[in-house]
């Protein structure tokens, strides 16, 4: 990834493809590889609160009661994104991130040190894979690194939460 590259990965829902989020040219690719137009934003991880600071600026008060509250991944789109690639970004300026906590994603993007692209491993409009047998070969041989860890996992996982905040503190849910 340091170097662009592109890998399809486990995270704290399903299984996603992933890049540097702060590098234009590897979330084109990610783009092209899931056949989406780049108007459609993608969402990405990090590891802790700290870093979450990082990238977005001004995170209101209710989204750590939000994030202590849920019992499930939750993903909160903020307006106000900073320091990531501008192809990245819906066409408002704002960005979803989700802090992760499950063990391998967030140590993955601890080690990376930078928010990691997480989209669904699938061509747009297709159904969401919810373990990794269920991924399309396209999809497959299309990253540059397939991650080994979980393949086996049979467990069917579910999308994250989406929540959209205001600078204000208003929200609106967009996926439970």
């Amino acid at each position: 990834m340091k170097n662009g590259g592109v890998i399809l990965y486990p995270t704290d829902t399903v299984w996603g493809i992933g890049c540097d989020a702060t590098n234009a040219e590897a979330v084109r690719r990610v783009y092209d590889i899931k056949k989406r137009e780049d108007s459609k934003a993608l969402i990405c991880l990090v590891d802790s609160p700290d870093r979450l600071a990082r990238y977005v600026r001004n995170v209101p008060d209710v989204v750590w009661d939000m994030v202590d509250l849920t019992t499930k991944p939750l993903t909160v789109i903020y307006e106000n994104a900073t320091g990531l690639a501008p192809n990245l970004l819906a066409e408002d300026g704002s960005v979803g991130i989700r802090v992760t906590a499950e063990a391998f994603s967030k140590e993955l993007c601890f080690r990376f040190q930078k928010p990691i692209v997480s989209t669904s491993a699938n061509i747009s409009g297709e159904p969401t894979p919810r373990t990794f047998d269920e991924i399309s070969e396209e999809i497959k041989e299309s990253v540059d690194y397939v991650v080994r860890y979980n393949q086996r996992c049979k467990e069917k996982h579910q999308p994250s939460s989406i929540v959209k905040v205001r600078a204000n503190g208003e929200f609106e849910i967009i996926r439970q």
